[in-house]
């Protein structure tokens, strides 16, 4: 079982759900009420070695099981899924404070990744080379290029999309022949937990998947520079991922890190279809989200209408309990809200205007808009992760970029214009790994590479991407 009565749940090695040794216990809380959600094993370091050395010897029968077996296992995984979507969801949503329509859809968008992922996993294919292709060479040679699995993949998982970012690191290194050790976010362990037992019970071999649980400060390097890991793949925060890129060392590293996504309006842009694409890219989960829209630079001569016309939207969003189905809910925790509302106080107190919001209740941050924000105020540059939205005036585009280009992230961007040859020039000019034209920053579809540069991240995601950076080319080189 993979929880007591008295909402204990417990880790998983061998396929074998088993509490701690250490009979320590890492509790989460709901963020909308502060209840108890349940808690997981504050696990040992002599767990999590035993975890990967298992998951190590698991892996060269799994890299030996046909794929296509392996690609049928990932769809009774989403069967699985999706036959217990609403549990899920709950846990989801009493777990990370999502609304029960966001938490149910983020499992069948899950489900929906692993199916594609099975059958994306089933064309990697090698590839042939002539010798004689190369000056020099000689048709006499060639070389059969092979793909295959890294060996035991890291996969850490953050607390916002705790099933769907989990199971977008777990579904492609399984297809790949890779095993994995699962760390799940401590706020979404639970949700984690629940999506593995779905995999379990769809079939999954002894260790291929083992799940570690605990606090970062005593596994979190341990697992990290553990010698049997062969890849990390992380999502989470920008420092957090920086230190984890400096103690892993030589093994392949994707990073998905934090984002401080800007909207350019332009001065001929559709400012009603603008506003509705910024209000929904800033304050969904209470801009809880790397892609959320974190500031907004505007071209003067319109600056006054877009606010004008933001502020009234802000005025119809629901704000509230996520189990009603407000868009502005509670932060994670309190400590996130105290940033944000450190970010607030900043700006108000540097001469920034506060248009609508401001206010907090508990972890309730009311939807923030603050403008005439300028590039000595802390919110022009830091991650909120919270329903705030800066507006930075700019006399031109070049202004904005030059601004933009300043930023330590570059994740996606947004441009707003109805010159597809202006934006087409802009885009060129834009140090992030996503350009969205007239619409707002978004992860998907999931098929579609998602890029962070700078400190936004590391490597290239979506589906084909991800299982080609859990494989490596293997050379043969034949002498005729």
């Amino acid at each position: 079982m993979k929880a007591t009565e008295d909402l204990k749940y417990q880790f998983l090695i061998n396929n074998e759900w088993s509490k701690s040794t250490t009979d320590k216990w890492v509790n989460i809380f709901a963020p909308e009420t502060n209840e108890l959600v349940g808690s997981v094993p504050a696990m040992s370091q002599e767990e999590v070695d035993k975890a990967v050395r298992l998951a190590k010897e698991a892996q060269v029968k799994w890299a030996d099981t046909p794929v296509h077996e392996r690609s049928n296992l990932l769809y009774r995984w989403a069967d699985k899924l999706e036959e217990r979507k609403n549990e899920i969801g709950a846990m989801i949503a009493l777990e990370v404070g999502k609304s029960p329509s966001s938490a149910v859809g983020e499992v069948v968008r899950t489900a929906e990744i692993i199916r594609y992922t099975a059958e994306e996993g089933v064309r990697i294919h090698g590839e042939l080379m002539k010798g004689d292709s190369f000056p020099g060479g000689s048709k006499n040679k060639l070389a059969l290029i092979q793909k295959e699995p890294l060996g035991v993949v890291l996969a850490i998982s953050p607390f916002n999309y705790p099933v769907n970012l989990a199971a977008a690191k777990v579904a492609p290194a399984l297809i790949a022949g890779n095993t994995v050790v699962f760390k799940p976010a401590t706020q979404g362990a639970i949700s984690g937990i629940l999506m593995v037992e779905a995999l379990v019970d769809a079939g999954l071999p002894e260790s291929v998947v083992n799940v570690v649980t605990g606090r970062g400060a005593d596994i979190g390097d341990f697992v990290v520079t553990h010698p049997d890991i062969n890849m990390i793949s992380f999502t989470g925060g920008t420092k957090t991922g920086q230190d984890i890129a400096q103690k892993a060392k030589m093994i392949p590293l994707v990073l998905e890190l934090g984002g401080k996504d800007p909207a350019i309006v332009l001065a001929d842009a559709d400012l009603e279809h603008a506003a509705d694409q910024i209000i929904g890219g800033a304050f969904s989960y209470s801009g809880q989200r790397c892609t959320a829209i974190k500031k907004v630079f505007v071209i003067d001569t319109i600056a006054d209408e877009l606010v004008s016309k933001l502020e009234a939207k802000i005025q119809k969003l629901k704000v509230g309990k996520a189990s009603e189905e407000a868009t502005v809910v509670p932060l994670i925790n309190e400590k996130a809200a105290d940033f944000v509302e450190g970010l607030i106080i900043d700006a108000k107190s540097k001469g920034a205007t506060i248009v609508a919001g401001g206010s907090r209740t508990d972890n309730l941050i009311a939807p923030t808009l603050i403008d005439h924000v300028t590039d000595d105020m802390v919110v022009a540059w830091e991650e909120q992760f919270g329903p705030v939205l800066p507006i930075i005036r700019v006399s031109s585009v070049f202004e904005a970029i030059e601004l933009e280009r300043k930023s330590e992230y570059g994740l996606q961007a947004s441009i707003f214009t109805k010159n597809v040859q202006d934006a087409f020039a802009l885009v060129s000019k834009l140090n992030v790994g996503t350009v969205q034209l007239n619409g707002k920053p978004e992860r998907g579809p999931d098929h579609f590479p998602f890029i962070g540069v700078k400190n936004s991240g590391l490597g290239v995601q979506g589906v084909g991407r991800s299982i080609e950076s859990m494989m490596r080319d293997k050379v043969m080189v034949i002498n005729l």
